[in-house]
């Protein structure tokens, strides 16, 4: 026996393991991505882009409600800018990203 084969063995036994991990050890965090991307990214940017929508079609009128909770009567709408009305000669300026939903006409005359 030699002094080299005591050190060479081992090594050889340590090494023959990895190899067989090299496909499905690059599979997984794709898949893992691919998961959080279908899951988690698409549904925000979808939700994100028709929050975009609502607000561009924001008009004069429309009885809205912010993120904030209050409800009120868009009097004028600016480019970053929505003036609410939410009493009788109480108007109140919000951003615009802060107009959560557009209320159905007449909601707040019910209330």
């Amino acid at each position: 026996m030699n002094l080299l084969d005591f050190f060479v063995a081992p090594v050889i036994a340590q090494a023959a393991p990895a190899q067989g991990m090299g496909g499905l050890g690059l599979l997984m965090p794709i898949a893992l991505i691919a998961i959080m991307y279908f899951l988690m990214i698409r549904p925000q940017m979808k939700r994100a882009k028709e929050h975009r929508s609502m607000l561009d079609k924001l008009s004069k009128g429309d009885e809205v409600i912010t993120s904030g909770g209050i409800a009120g009567t868009v009097t004028d709408i600016g480019d970053n800018f929505v003036t609410l009305e939410v009493a009788d000669n109480v108007r109140v300026r919000v951003q615009k990203a802060a107009v959560g939903n557009v209320l159905p006409k007449g909601t707040l005359k019910s209330a």
